[in-house]
Parts: C-alpha cells; structure tokens; sequence
C-alpha cells in the first residue's frame, strides 16, 4: 500500500506533510514550521509521529521541531552537511542513503541551491518525492547559498523522476509563482490553464499544493530553461539551458 500523505498548512504560507504507512503504524513529518496544525493532525487520525524529516536548516522549517518531540518521541534525519546549522539529528544522511517509513524504502536526493546542504526525500513506490525550497509549485526557491549552476543541476535531478511523482513543496507561492511564469512563457496553454485553475483554487480557500511532475514539466519555467519558445521571448535562442535558468531565477528575483 502507498504511504498516505497529509498536508498541513503552518504558518503564514508554510506547508508541512505527514507521510504515513498504514501496515506498521509508522507516520513521518518531514519539516515541523510550527507544531500545533502538525500536532492537531497526528491527534485527529490516531497517529504517532515516529519520525521527522528535515529538508533544509531555514527556520520556517524547523522552529516547531522541540514542541513536537515534547509529545512524540521521533527519530529526526537531516542533511549532514547541515548538521551544524539543524537540530540535533538522530540520523545524518547524504546523497543516495536510504530511509524506512514502514516497508517503504525512500532515498536522499541533494537538491543544494537554496541553502548548501538542501535535501528533498523520494519515495518512489508512492511516487512521492519531498522538495521544501528546491522544486517549488510553478518556482524554486531563491538561490541564496548556492550558485546557479548548482541549483540549475538540483532541478535537472528532480526533473529526471518519473512525471507521475506527486511533487510536496513547502509553500503557498503559487499565484505569485505564475504571474511571473506567464511573463516569461506566454505562449503556454497549458500554463494559462494553470495560472486560472490556481486563481479559482486560492480564490476557494483550497491549497495549490502538492502538485505532479508532470504539471512542473509542462508549465514551471524554472524547469523548462531548454525550450525553444522560452528561449526565444528571453532573446537567449540556443543557449545553454543553465545559462537561461540563471536569466529566469535572476528575473524572479527582481519580479
């Protein structure tokens, strides 16, 4: 059975996300904002938190971590590059380690860009995979420690998924998100579809995330930096897609 997956809305525009194996009882959290909407939701269906895991250091994403281990005893994982600046961890991972929710088996992917040390958490029997700040609903995160190149190459592995992977990112940027998209691909039906199905979905309370791969692939720029038609409306035609990734997050930035 797949794992099911919860998502909790925390704080102002935070997500955080349950992940929990029926068979053994076993739920993940990965990143605890806050703990109360987290705690509310363990309490709601009978589960116990057994485990939390951290994507990346940034406080909005870890400040609820002690509230919650004060009412469920949890193994927390995190990045070991990361160690330093994240709670104390009970395991420290690294690219292609491996984890245990239940029978499934996940795996570390490093998605360093945003923060150095950055990492999502693929559990590809659910087709489920863990971004946080790396691969965002129709974004990414700002590049603030990393380079370009590095984040540009995070992406491409998160691309590299199969397209059917549900897609758990860490915030409510989306409307934001696709009035920038459209400035750089407007020529996209499939992106205009999107950009209205978001405005009803906020407009109705209702949360643009998870997402799907596939969705990303068709109608995230961040993601798209080798198609022709971006290329073109960026004046950069047959660049090097890292090269036109780079323009799009530096056009982000100033948006």
């Amino acid at each position: 059975m797949p794992l099911e997956i919860v998502t909790i809305p925390c704080l102002a525009d935070n997500y955080a996300f349950l992940a929990h194996d029926d068979a053994s009882g076993e739920t993940a959290v990965v990143d605890v904002p806050e703990a109360a909407p987290i705690l509310d939701a363990l309490a709601d269906r009978g589960w116990t938190a057994t485990q939390v895991l951290l994507t990346h250091h940034h406080y909005d994403h870890i400040d609820g971590l002690p509230d919650l281990l004060a009412v469920h005893d949890a193994q927390v994982t995190g990045a070991a590059a990361d160690a330093h600046r994240l709670p104390p961890l009970d395991h420290a991972v690294a690219e292609g380690d491996r984890m245990q929710i239940g029978a499934e088996t996940g795996s570390v992917i490093d998605v360093s860009g945003h923060t150095v040390g950055h990492v999502a958490f693929h559990f590809p029997a659910s087709a489920v995979v863990f971004t946080a700040d790396s691969l965002m609903a129709l974004g990414c995160g700002r590049v603030f420690e990393g380079t370009m190149p590095q984040m540009w190459a995070s992406l491409s592995k998160l691309a590299a998924l199969p397209p059917e992977t549900t897609v758990c990112s860490g915030h409510e940027y989306t409307e934001t998100n696709g009035r920038f998209a459209v400035t750089v691909d407007p020529d996209n039906p499939a992106l205009a579809a999107r950009v209205a199905e978001i405005a009803r979905a906020r407009a109705a309370g209702e949360a643009t995330v998870p997402s799907t791969l596939a969705l990303e692939l068709a109608t995230n720029p961040f993601l798209r930096a080798g198609d022709a038609a971006i290329q073109r409306n960026l004046g950069m035609d047959g660049a090097d897609p890292a090269a036109v990734f780079a323009e799009i997050r530096a056009r982000k930035d100033r948006f």
